[in-house]
């Protein structure tokens, strides 16, 4: 079963990011691809460990990346 977020949860720590802001961006504002999302919000633009598990190098993993996002909100639509 899939963990479900709050909007308030922070994707993007380097940036400071919100579920709640990408979901924005990406609703109301077009954000269809990674790097239009970086373009509106930040997120994904400073050391990118957010954007996929691949691209994630810290030690401890992300809960949930830009990729996972993006992908769901395809399904959804």
């Amino acid at each position: 079963m899939a963990k479900s977020f709050h909007h308030s949860f922070e994707v993007c720590t380097c940036k400071q990011v919100t579920l709640g802001e990408i979901l924005f961006a990406i609703k109301e504002n077009g954000a269809n691809s990674i790097e239009k999302i970086g373009e509106k919000t930040d997120a994904g633009t400073c050391c990118g460990c957010c954007v996929s598990s691949e691209k994630d190098f810290g030690e401890e993993k992300m809960e949930l990346y830009l990729t996972n996002i993006l992908n769901k909100f395809e399904k959804e639509n």
